[in-house]
């Protein structure tokens, strides 16, 4: 037997979430995973600029991540499935691999404007997508529990996208510009 990709489930605009329950597709719950669905799509396609480095491996890393995150995410509130283990030390390496990298940059005095090379304005558009992941999931949180380590997960994914969005601007060559504001005369 062949395994078919549509099961036509869907069509009535309702999803399953892990555990049974259906909702509606713009359920804040699928906006939530679906949008940290997004954003491992975006890291995917900065990981393919990193090839063979210490941060393709991270991305990875990350990626699999993303996908435990969505699965929490993707769960009922009553569900008693199993689901990946989170490993909180995640963050904290997350914070490591930024200092790592934020210790190769220049001093950030400004703001900058994203789009000094390809490969950091897709780091750039992957750091807003985490945002948005982590404004959605905020809101979920206030409506149904979630794991709080979601949301810090989102939040320092955020910080280091920035900052490797600084390093593949500098180490393919782009020059940062900083954002200088206008001023009333």
């Amino acid at each position: 037997m062949t395994f078919k990709i549509y099961t036509r489930k869907g069509d009535d605009g309702k999803t399953a979430l892990i555990g049974g329950d259906r909702v509606a597709k713009h359920h804040i719950r699928v906006e939530s995973y679906g949008t940290v669905d997004e954003l491992n799509s975006q890291v995917g396609l900065v990981r393919s600029f990193v090839k063979e480095s210490i941060e393709e491996q991270f991305l990875s890393e990350i990626q699999n991540t993303l996908f435990t995150l969505g699965s929490y995410l993707a769960s009922s509130p009553h569900s008693k499935m199993v689901l990946p283990e989170f490993d909180e030390s995640d963050i904290d390496r997350m914070e490591v691999e930024i200092d790592r990298i934020t210790s190769q940059l220049p001093e950030l005095r400004n703001f900058i404007l994203p789009g000094a090379t390809q490969q950091g304005a897709h780091c750039h558009v992957a750091r807003c997508v985490c945002r948005r992941a982590e404004r959605l999931c905020v809101h979920l949180s206030d409506i149904e529990e979630i794991p709080e380590f979601v949301i810090r997960y989102l939040n320092r994914l955020s910080d280091y996208l920035f900052t490797l969005a600084r390093f593949l601007d500098q180490k393919f060559g782009g020059r940062e510009i900083p954002w200088i504001p206008k001023t009333k005369k």
